[in-house]
């Protein structure tokens, strides 16, 4: 097993910037790729950003890319989300994702293709 803590989300202006992070811990050896999810009131939760646990390969969802950026750090389990730019339309709880085993990369843009899930972390955008 894997356990997720997201931390770092917050209140912030339109135009500026936080920076999610994502602790793992448990049997980290095990994890494939990271993550980041978010769900805004009243809508599914979508994809946001997604990264191996090794090598340099990042996705991201259009709506973020230019804006966000995805980095880990090996040593201390732990994945980031660099956020810039925010918008109100940003303003979602945002939940980090982790998997176990290889899968392809469409997969990894997806909920189901991911096998662990943090609590979330609130982000709020204001105009």
């Amino acid at each position: 097993q894997v356990q997720l803590v997201e931390s770092g989300g917050g209140l912030v202006q339109a135009g500026g910037s936080l920076r999610l992070s994502c602790a793992a811990s448990g049997r980290t050896f095990s994890i494939y790729a990271m993550g980041w999810f978010r769900q805004a009131p009243g809508k599914g939760r979508e994809f946001v950003a997604a990264i191996y646990w090794s090598g340099d390969n990042t996705f991201y969802a259009d709506s973020v890319k230019g804006r966000f950026t995805i980095s880990r750090d090996n040593a201390k389990n732990t994945v980031f989300l660099q956020m810039n730019s925010l918008k109100r339309e940003d303003t979602a709880v945002y939940y980090c994702a982790g998997r176990s085993s290889p899968t392809f990369r469409g997969s990894l843009l997806t909920m189901a293709g991911y096998n662990y899930w943090g609590q979330g972390t609130q982000v709020t955008v204001s105009s």
